[in-house]
C-alpha cells in the first residue's frame, strides 16, 4: 500500500523507541495496530458498499430496459389487437349487410363495368378468403396422401 521496506520499518522502530520510550512502546504499538485494523475494516466496508451500489444501479438499468421492451411489445400487441378488432368489425358489418340485403355505401365507380356489378346480389363465391383464414384440413390431408402414394413419386426414388 505505501511501499515501505524492512529497512524503513527498522528506522521507524528505532525512532519510536527513542521518542516514546521502552515502557510505553508496546502499548502505543498495540493501539496503532487496533487503529490500523479499524481503518482496514472501514475501507473494506466502504469498498463493498460502493460495489453493492454499482451492482444495484446495473440491476435498475437492466430492469428499466426490460420494462421498456415489455411496454413496447405490449403496445405492439395492442396495435395488432386494434387492427384485428377493426377488421373483424368491418367483416361483421359486411356480412350483416350481405345477409340483410342492404347495400354498403361505396364510392362512385370510376370504371363503366363496376356500375353493372353494383346492382347484382353478392354470393358466397364473391368473397375472397382472408390470408389467415383456416383451410379445410381433410381435403388438404387427402391431397397430400394421394400425392405421396402416387406412382410418380415411387419413380423419383
Amino acid at each position: 500500500m505505501f511501499d515501505i521496506g524492512f529497512s524503513e520499518l527498522v528506522v521507524v522502530g528505532v525512532v519510536a523507541l527513542i521518542v516514546i520510550g521502552p515502557e510505553r512502546l508496546p502499548k502505543v504499538a498495540r493501539t496503532a495496530g487496533h487503529l490500523l485494523g479499524r481503518f482496514q475494516r472501514y475501507a473494506a466496508s466502504v469498498k463493498s458498499d460502493i460495489s453493492r451500489e454499482m451492482q444495484l444501479e446495473e440491476l435498475r438499468q437492466a430492469g428499466q430496459g426490460f420494462k421498456e421492451s415489455i411496454e413496447s411489445a405490449a403496445s405492439g400487441v395492442k396495435e395488432q389487437a386494434n387492427a384485428v378488432d377493426s377488421y373483424l368489425k368491418n367483416e361483421i358489418a359486411q356480412a350483416e349487410n350481405a345477409i340483410s340485403g342492404t347495400p354498403e355505401p361505396q364510392a362512385s365507380p370510376t370504371e363503366p363495368g363496376i356500375a353493372a356489378l353494383e346492382n347484382e346480389p353478392l354470393s358466397q363465391t364473391d368473397f375472397a378468403p382472408h390470408p389467415q383464414q383456416s383451410l379445410d384440413l381433410e381435403t388438404r390431408h387427402s391431397a397430400v396422401i394421394e400425392h405421396a402414394t402416387s406412382p410418380d413419386s415411387s419413380k423419383n426414388s
